[in-house]
C-alpha cells in the first residue's frame, strides 16, 4: 500500500518501539540493520522478544500489534517498510510505544543506547508494564438487525473482540450510490480486520415479484459487488453468506452438495445470491459461506412450532424437503473462528451437522421436546402447503450440504437436532417467564 525508506548515513541511529494500527514487511536496500520486536497484542504472547540481523536478502513481516524497532550498524544503510495502510494523522492515536531500553525486554543492543542516537521523544516511552495490551483489529457487521447479524454481535461481545455494528439505518448497503465516499473507496474500511456482510433479502417468495425480484440483485448482488470491491481495495477481508438456494437440489437424497459443486439455483432469490458469490470472489480476501435453514433470535420456524403446540394448533409442515437446521449462534461461531484463524480464503459451507431432515421432522421434534402430540403435525407437500397453488418460489428437495470444508477447517458445527432441542426449550422458556411461572422441567 505504501513503502518507506529511512537513509542513515551512520552507525547507530536507533528508533523504536512502535507497535502501529497496520502490518509490515521490513527489509534493507543496502548496508544492515539490528531488528527487535515486541509483541504487544493480547493472548500469552504478549511482551515476547524476537531480534534479528536484516541484510539486502532478509525480510521481516511485523503483524498489527507487534512493536517494531531497528538499529543501523552500517554507514549508508537506506532502511525500508512496506505498509498495509497510507499513513494518516488520525491512525497515530492508534499507536502503542515501549521503552528500547527497558529492562525487562532484555535487548541486547549492539550499540549500547548510551552511545546511540535516539530521537528523544524515543527516549520517553512508558516500560512494558505501563502498557496495556493492544486489542485485535474490529471487526464490521453491516446488517446488524438480523438473525445472523444479532448473532455475530452478541459472539463478538461474549469474545471481547472489539466491532462495530451497522443497521440499514446507517448504511443502506442495498443503495451503493448512497454510501459515502471513504466507504466506496474503501479507506474507512481499512481499520477493520473483516467486514462480515450479515445483511441481506431473504424473502424467498416476495423476491419472485417484480418488486421483490429487483430488491433481492440489489441487496443480494449489486450492491455486494460494490462492497467486494471496496474491500478490494482496502486490502479488508469480506465475508458473505450464501445459500443453499444456489444449488437446484436434484442430488440424491443420500448426497450432499460439495463446495465445487456446480450451481443451479431455481428461484430468484437463489439466482441473486449466486450473483452475489460470483461478485465477492473480486475481492482477494474472501470467504463464502453458504448456510440453510437458520435459527436464531426473533421469528424462525422451531418457535412458530413451539408457540402452535402450545395453543394446541395442529400444524402443517413440508415433507418433501431435506436438510439441517444451522443455529445463528453456531453460525457466528464458525465464521469467527474462519477469520481468527487464518483459515484458506474461500467457499465454506456451514451448516447443523448429523442425520439430514424435513421440516416436517423438525415440527414433530419440536412437539414431542414440549410434551406434545408430534402426531398432531401433518406432512404435507409444498404445493399442498401454499393450497393447492405453485405461486411461491421453487425450493430444492434436497438442501444437505457437504460439512469437509467447515471440519477441514477446525470447527465441528452443532448437531441439527440438538439446535432445534435447544431453540425448543428456549423457546418454553421465554414463555414460562412471560407467563409468571417456573419452567416446565
Amino acid at each position: 500500500m505504501q513503502n518507506n525508506i529511512s537513509f542513515n548515513g551512520s552507525r547507530g541511529p536507533t528508533c523504536g518501539i512502535y507497535a502501529e494500527p497496520w502490518d509490515k514487511y521490513v527489509s534493507v536496500a543496502t548496508g544492515r540493520i539490528f531488528g527487535a520486536w515486541v509483541d504487544r497484542r493480547e493472548g500469552p504472547g504478549f511482551g515476547t522478544v524476537v531480534t534479528h540481523e536484516i541484510t539486502p536478502g532478509t525480510a521481516v513481516f511485523v503483524p498489527r500489534g507487534v512493536g517494531n524497532a531497528f538499529q543501523t550498524l552500517e554507514e549508508a544503510t537506506a532502511y525500508t517498510y512496506l505498509v498495509t495502510d497510507h499513513w494518516r494523522a488520525d491512525a497515530t492515536a492508534e499507536y502503542s510505544f515501549v521503552n528500547l531500553g527497558d529492562p525487562q525486554l532484555g535487548i541486547e543492543w549492539p550499540v549500547p543506547l548510551t552511545q546511540a542516537e535516539l530521537p528523544d521523544k524515543d527516549r520517553a516511552h512508558p516500560a512494558l508494564d505501563d502498557v496495556a495490551p493492544l486489542a485485535p483489529a474490529p471487526v464490521l457487521v453491516p446488517g446488524a438487525r438480523g438473525q445472523v447479524g444479532l448473532a455475530l454481535t452478541a459472539r463478538l461481545s461474549t469474545t471481547g473482540v472489539p466491532f462495530t455494528a451497522w443497521t440499514r439505518e446507517e448504511l443502506d448497503l442495498a443503495d451503493p450510490a448512497s454510501w459515502p465516499a471513504e466507504i466506496s473507496s474503501g479507506d474507512a474500511l481499512r481499520r477493520y480486520r473483516a467486514v462480515v456482510k450479515a445483511a441481506a433479502f431473504t424473502a424467498v417468495d416476495a423476491a419472485e415479484t417484480p418488486e421483490g425480484r429487483a430488491a433481492a440483485w440489489a441487496a443480494n448482488a449489486t450492491s455486494v459487488g460494490a462492497l467486494a470491491a471496496a474491500c478490494a481495495r482496502a486490502g479488508t477481508t469480506l465475508v458473505h453468506f450464501s445459500t443453499d438456494y444456489v444449488f437446484d437440489g436434484a442430488l440424491p437424497l443420500d448426497s450432499a452438495y460439495t463446495t465445487d459443486h456446480p450451481v443451479a439455483p431455481l428461484s430468484v432469490y437463489g439466482q441473486s445470491k449466486a450473483a452475489g458469490e460470483t461478485a465477492v470472489r473480486a475481492c482477494p480476501r474472501h470467504y463464502v459461506i453458504r448456510t440453510s435453514w437458520v435459527i436464531g433470535e426473533g421469528k424462525n420456524f422451531v418457535a412458530t412450532m413451539a408457540r402452535l403446540a402450545a395453543q394446541g394448533v395442529g400444524p402443517s409442515a413440508v415433507a418433501h424437503q431435506h436438510g439441517r437446521l444451522t443455529a445463528a449462534a453456531d453460525l457466528a461461531a464458525g465464521v469467527l473462528h474462519l477469520v481468527d484463524s487464518g483459515a484458506p480464503y474461500g467457499t465454506y459451507h456451514l451448516t447443523g451437522s448429523g442425520e439430514p431432515c424435513t421440516w416436517g421432522q423438525v415440527a414433530r421434534w419440536v412437539f414431542e421436546d414440549l410434551g406434545h402430540d408430534p402426531a398432531r403435525v401433518t406432512p404435507v407437500s409444498t404445493a399442498e402447503y401454499n393450497g393447492g397453488t405453485n405461486d411461491g418460489a421453487p425450493r430444492p428437495v434436497n438442501s444437505v450440504l457437504d460439512l469437509c470444508s467447515i471440519l477441514d477447517a477446525g470447527f465441528t458445527p452443532a448437531d441439527s437436532r440438538a439446535v432445534a432441542r435447544e431453540e425448543a426449550a428456549a423457546f418454553d422458556g421465554r414463555r414460562s417467564a412471560h407467563d409468571g411461572c417456573s419452567p416446565r422441567g
